[in-house]
């Protein structure tokens, strides 16, 4: 059961954020993807945004306009909204799951414009996994391009790192 509820969780998330912020653009020939993190360096995890699960999503955004949120993706009849303050992202969404994600996307800046250089979500991966931490979903190694892995912190908040590219 538990099982089944976070693939749909993942499914649900990766569809929302893949609709929420548009359509990518094909690789730069200037792109430089890591593969292979090295020790003593900082993982470049891309993009921040707080996914958090709201009752009514039009008190929400009003909320959040209120301290200087703008409508950036997403709509109401779809009952998800993406909101950028600055360099800050929250998503908005109503009945979708439960509970917060903290959301990184590889690859993306905070306006889901590609970045030159980026980690690799495979290259996360591997050192999250070195240091001996559990993920309860993995990108496929063999693979290249989009993919996903979650993970939960020691006080039970879920992260998803969900590269586009």
């Amino acid at each position: 059961m538990k099982a089944n509820r976070r693939n749909w969780l993942k499914r649900t998330v990766l569809t929302i954020a893949g609709a929420g912020l548009g359509k990518l653009s094909a690789f730069a020939s200037s792109t430089t993807v890591n593969r292979d993190i090295k020790q003593n360096k900082d993982m470049k995890l891309g993009a921040f945004s707080m996914s958090l699960s709201v009752k009514d999503i039009n008190v929400s955004k009003q909320f959040y306009e209120n301290i200087g949120f703008k409508v950036f993706a997403g709509g109401l009849e779809k009952k998800y909204l993406i909101m950028k303050n600055g360099n800050a992202l929250i998503g908005l969404f109503q009945g979708m799951f439960q509970g917060n994600i903290l959301t990184f996307n590889p690859g993306w800046d905070e306006n889901a414009q590609n970045m030159e250089q980026f980690d690799d979500i495979r290259s996360i991966q591997k050192e999250l996994k070195s240091k001996g931490i559990p993920l309860s979903s993995e990108a496929d190694e063999t693979t290249s391009g989009p993919a996903s892995l979650m993970l939960t912190d020691p006080d039970g908040n879920v992260i998803l790192f969900d590269q586009h590219r």
